[in-house]
C-alpha cells in the first residue's frame, strides 16, 4: 500500500512539473490578457466581412482581451503562392507585427498573449487555387503549409500560445453553393456544381493537412500551447441547426445571404442592380452576410466559441495540441 501511495505521489509530482514546463494542453484560466489575429476579411475589424462588428472585437469583449488586430481583407497567406493585390500574412502582416514589436510600439508579455490565425479563404478561392491563378506549380499543400508556416516564425520571435482556425465549409457559402449565380465575387461563366465539389474538397483536404502538419509541429514548440480551433464544424452545426445559434426575427436562412445581389450583365456595364437586402433584427436570422462572409450574428457565435475557448471554460469547438 505504502509502495502504492508513493507511486501515486511520484505521477502526481511528474503531473505537476509538465504544467510548470508549460506542456499542459491549452493555457490555464485566467492566463490570457492580450488577443492578436491575423488573417483576412473573415478576422479584419476595420473592412469587416459581416459589415458590421468583426469578431475579434466581440471575443475581446467576451474574454475581457486588449486586442491587437492585424488582419487585412481580401489577404492569402502569401503572394508569392496566390498573389492577390491585397495585404498578405507574410509580406504584410506579419513584417508589420515585427516592425512594431521591434521599434517599442508593441510590447505583449509572450506569457498573457494569444495569437490566432484564420486563413484560407481566398487562397483557395477565386482568383487563386478553384480558377487555376496560382503562381505555376502551387497546391493546397503548399497553402496550407504557409499556415502552419505562421506559427513556427511567432514561435520563433518568442510568442508562446496560438489558435489556428481551420476553415469554414466555403461550399456552403452562396459563392460556391452549385445553385449560385453571377455576384459581386464573379460574373464569368463556371460549372456551379463542379466549384462546389472542389470546394468541398479543398476546405475538408486542407484541414486535414493542416491538423496533421500541427500535430507534427507540436512537439517541436517546447513551452507553447497550440489549439486547433474548428470553425468547419462549429458552422456546419449553425447550417445544420440554426434553431441554436441564429436568434432574428424573420425564419431561419443559411442557405442564402442577408446582401444578395444578382449582378446584371450586358454589353456595355455590369452592376449590383438586383438587391435583397434584410434590415434591422431580421439579419440575425441569417447564416450568411452576403455571398462569401458570415454574418454577424455567426461572428457573435465564433466570438463567443473562440474567447470561451481561451480562457478555458468552454472545449466543444477548440482541440489543444499541447
Amino acid at each position: 500500500m505504502a509502495a502504492f501511495d508513493l507511486l501515486c505521489l511520484t505521477t502526481l509530482a511528474l503531473l505537476l512539473a509538465f504544467t510548470r514546463l508549460g506542456v499542459a494542453q491549452g493555457p490555464y484560466p485566467g492566463q490570457i490578457k492580450n488577443l492578436v489575429t491575423f488573417g483576412d476579411s473573415y478576422s479584419d475589424v476595420v473592412n469587416a466581412g459581416d459589415n458590421g462588428t468583426a469578431w475579434p472585437i466581440y471575443a475581446a469583449m467576451y474574454g475581457n482581451f486588449t486586442l491587437y488586430p492585424f488582419a487585412k481583407a481580401g489577404a492569402t497567406c502569401s503572394n508569392y503562392l496566390t498573389y492577390r493585390p491585397f495585404p498578405s500574412v507574410f509580406e504584410y502582416q506579419l513584417p508589420l507585427y515585427f516592425t512594431e514589436e521591434y521599434n517599442g510600439s508593441l510590447e505583449l508579455d509572450p506569457e498573457s498573449t494569444m495569437y490566432t490565425l484564420w486563413i484560407g479563404t481566398n487562397d483557395v478561392g477565386v482568383n487563386s487555387l478553384i480558377t487555376g491563378s496560382q503562381t505555376p506549380g502551387v497546391t493546397l499543400v503548399d497553402t496550407i503549409g504557409c499556415a502552419v508556416e505562421w506559427v513556427r516564425v511567432l514561435y520563433a520571435s518568442g510568442a508562446r500560445n496560438f489558435v489556428f482556425q481551420n476553415m469554414l465549409p466555403l461550399q456552403d457559402t452562396v459563392l460556391y453553393s452549385a445553385d449560385s449565380y453571377p455576384n459581386r465575387y464573379w460574373t464569368e461563366q463556371r460549372n456551379t456544381t463542379e466549384w462546389n465539389v472542389v470546394m468541398t474538397e479543398f476546405t475538408n483536404t486542407g484541414n486535414a493537412l493542416s491538423r496533421m502538419m500541427l500535430e507534427a509541429l507540436a512537439p517541436t514548440l517546447e513551452g507553447a500551447h497550440l489549439g486547433i480551433f474548428d470553425s468547419y464544424g462549429l458552422v456546419a452545426d449553425i447550417h445544420a441547426y440554426p434553431q441554436n445559434y441564429l436568434n432574428g426575427t424573420a425564419p431561419y436562412n443559411v442557405t442564402g445571404c442577408i446582401r444578395s445581389c444578382i449582378l446584371q450583365i450586358n454589353e456595355s456595364t455590369s452592376d449590383l442592380g438586383d438587391c435583397t437586402i434584410a434590415e434591422g433584427t431580421a439579419r440575425d436570422s441569417y447564416l450568411w452576410f452576403d455571398e462569401l462572409h458570415p454574418s454577424e450574428q455567426t461572428d457573435r457565435v465564433i466570438a463567443r466559441e473562440i474567447a470561451g475557448a481561451i480562457v478555458r471554460n468552454s472545449s466543444d469547438w477548440i482541440t489543444w495540441l499541447i
